[in-house]
């Protein structure tokens, strides 16, 4: 039995400690330029030059860049409580002989209730004996707080319009985009990746197109869809070659109602071509007549959620924000000098960023590290990570008002203050985020045109024009022949690169890192991998399904500790450090570097814009009208709300990507 024991610990103990050392998993060129900053050392740290600082981790980061102690304190205790938590699921999922699934819905709602529950199959003597023991004691540290998109409603994850609205106001609401026209085809190559047509043709949509016509819909702008399929298509194989993974390519097309409210129309899940069938597998799923139907629209939906959940943590979240800001700030201490006034303006919205991607490295997207093991492209996340970046990031693109013209979200509209008009109006993620995009872009525009009083000042500035000349030919050399880099020749030129930085590094981390928890928090919401694909009739599979649909649904979700385990890594990454700096407060080294009352007086304003946004999302959330932010059971739509106390609250715009 003490033999058994040590071997139990032992084995949760290496499976919950990510201690694993960066394996070079960063194969593709395109991700090397962005990590050259916070890079492994070449060797081991120096015992006996005295002039030489020691190395703090695995990975170097600068002394100044490190963490202080407040947030190295925060960072711990999340570690510690993620650990803690995960104890009893990885000692009854190692007593289960692994992938124990959950048995009921209601074994769900107990992660919340009453924490991790022990399977009835477990042995007798180890949970009464031992784990209840420990669970006694730990129970209220370790049990989960009930996520914010089931605390209202915890049948919310069912319904057709949740699963619309999180497009708009969920974690991942940078991807819906606007259907401009039919039929729907791939860009991928035809020859390896079969006929690039979609299966979802006109008959398909206009099938459940009550209000109008379909040409009366496209004429509206009223049909959107999120378009996985040409990211994930090229690594679908490789995922499903991984044990315990199932996936598809998807593509959901969805209406906007009369009332203003998304619904989804039809799913497309795909499987690239094999040896028995070159052209693939397409397969359109709708709403359905009946329970077979209808529990096969069940299964597409939670297929759906892998591909939206990789793209949001491995494109949106690490590439987008995390990644590609690490040469803004290299540059930055590079080349300008920390009495320059662009310096003093960008280095709080730097603040934490490559401890924060250092610590990443290490723990999160290391080999074998928890996005490895907690989403569906497994050991290949990275791989997909550096084909995005390859085809799809543009500088100019990170612009807020530019990313919504690009997906169709909106149309220019010169008598709006962002240039920009919204084409769905309650699109609670852009709407708010305009208001912090026009904010910052005041802000920057005014700071430069005092600084920049002279003509050809920015031109001239050669400490500037060097921080921006290493971030295009250094920090993104693969892309520095790119035509769509901005110039830095103007004072216009500057700000709009400031506010795009800027907002990069607050507004737009804080709308898809601070919803993790809050969404992703119930795996029945928004499941990171799914473990069987949807069975189809006459395969062995689709009789056990129609037998007891929810038991196959269950099963197909990850299992009870591999659930728990990306709760508790959702719940560490959505929570504010009690030493947060939130977007228009003061720094913790004060505003006081400068005594030019106009640059303290723009500060001053900023910050009154921003208390003034406060109370705009505040109404907009007790707008009836607004069925994405108020209603029964709906969360409200707070991510972008500026301020924030400590912990999970779903809300809270960091200066910097600290987190």
């Amino acid at each position: 039995m003490r033999e058994s024991m040590t071997t139990l610990f032992t084995t949760t103990w290496a499976v919950l400690t990510v201690a694993k050392i960066w394996p070079g998993r960063f194969s593709a060129a395109a991700m090397n330029s962005h990590f050259h900053g916070a890079a492994e050392l070449d060797g081991p740290p120096t015992e006996t030059d005295q002039l030489c600082e020691s190395r703090l981790g695995s990975f170097y980061v600068p002394r100044d860049e490190a963490f202080e102690e407040a947030k190295q304190s925060a960072l711990e205790a999340a570690q510690l409580r993620a650990l803690l938590r995960n104890l009893i699921p990885a000692a009854s999922d190692f007593l289960a002989g692994g992938g124990a699934p959950f048995a009921s819905f209601s074994e769900v709602d107990a992660l919340y209730s009453d924490g991790f529950l022990m399977g009835e199959d477990e042995p007798k003597w180890f949970a009464h004996q031992i784990l209840a023991n420990i669970w006694n004691s730990w129970q209220r540290m370790m049990r989960f707080d009930t996520p914010a998109v089931i605390k209202g409603d915890r049948f919310s994850w069912l319904r057709d319009g949740e699963f619309a609205r999180q497009m708009l106001a969920g974690v991942n609401p940078v991807n819906i985009e606007l259907l401009r026209e039919l039929p729907i085809s791939s860009k991928l190559d035809p020859d390896v990746y079969g006929p690039p047509e979609s299966a979802l043709t006109k008959e398909v949509i206009e099938r459940d197109l009550l209000e109008m016509s379909l040409e009366e819909a496209f004429e509206e702008k009223r049909l959107f869809i999120l378009d996985h399929h040409d990211q994930i298509l090229p690594f679908v194989n490789k995922m499903n070659s991984l044990p315990g993974i199932k996936t598809y390519a998807s593509r959901t097309v969805f209406y906007l109602s009369n009332a203003g409210v998304l619904r989804p129309l039809a799913i497309e899940l795909s499987l690239p071509p094999t040896s028995s069938s070159s052209a693939g597998s397409k397969r359109v799923f709708t709403h359905g007549q009946d329970a077979t139907t209808q529990w096969m629209w069940k299964l597409a939906k939670a297929h759906v959620w892998p591909n939206d959940a990789s793209i949001h943590q491995i494109v949106n979240h690490l590439l987008r924000t995390h990644v590609c800001t690490e040469p803004y700030i290299i540059a930055m201490h590079r080349q300008l000098s920390v009495m320059h006034p662009i310096y003093k303006l960008l280095y709080p919205h730097m603040r934490y960023t490559l401890a924060v991607n250092a610590f990443a490295r290490k723990n999160l997207i290391s080999g074998g590290g928890i996005i490895e093991a907690s989403y569906s492209p497994g050991k290949y996340a990275m791989g997909l990570s550096s084909a995005a970046y390859k085809t799809m990031w543009r500088f100019d693109m990170d612009a807020l008002p530019a990313d919504l013209l690009q997906r169709g979200m909106a149309v220019q509209d010169p008598c709006m203050p962002s240039g920009v008009k919204l084409v769905i109006e309650d699109y609670p993620y852009a709407s708010d985020g305009l208001l912090i995009w026009q904010a910052i872009k005041e802000l920057a525009e005014a700071y430069v045109e005092h600084f920049y009083c002279e003509p050809n000042s920015v031109k001239s500035d050669l400490e500037l024009q060097a921080w921006w000349d290493e971030i295009l030919n250094i920090g993104h050399a693969d892309k520095r022949n790119e035509p769509w880099w901005p110039k830095l020749h103007t004072n216009e030129d500057l700000s709009s690169i400031l506010t795009t930085m800027i907002w990069t590094t607050s507004g737009q981390h804080a709308a898809i890192n601070f919803g993790q928890y809050p969404f992703g928090g119930c795996p029945l919401n928004r499941p990171t991998f799914m473990r069987r694909l949807i069975p189809q009739e006459g395969e062995p599979d689709y009789e056990k399904f129609k037998l007891n649909p929810e038991e196959f649904f269950l099963s197909s979700l990850p299992t009870r500790y591999q659930a728990s385990k990306v709760m508790a890594t959702q719940e560490s990454v959505s929570s504010h450090s009690p030493d947060e700096e939130y977007l228009g407060k003061p720094n913790s080294s004060g505003n006081h570097w400068t005594n030019d009352e106009d640059i303290q007086n723009l500060y001053s304003k900023f910050a009154d814009q921003l208390e003034a946004i406060e109370k705009m999302i505040n109404l907009r959330n007790k707008d009836i009208q607004l069925q994405n932010r108020c209603g029964a059971g709906v969360p409200p739509y707070e991510l972008l709300h500026p301020t924030s106390g400590p912990g999970v609250t779903g809300r809270g715009i960091p200066k910097s990507v600290s987190a």
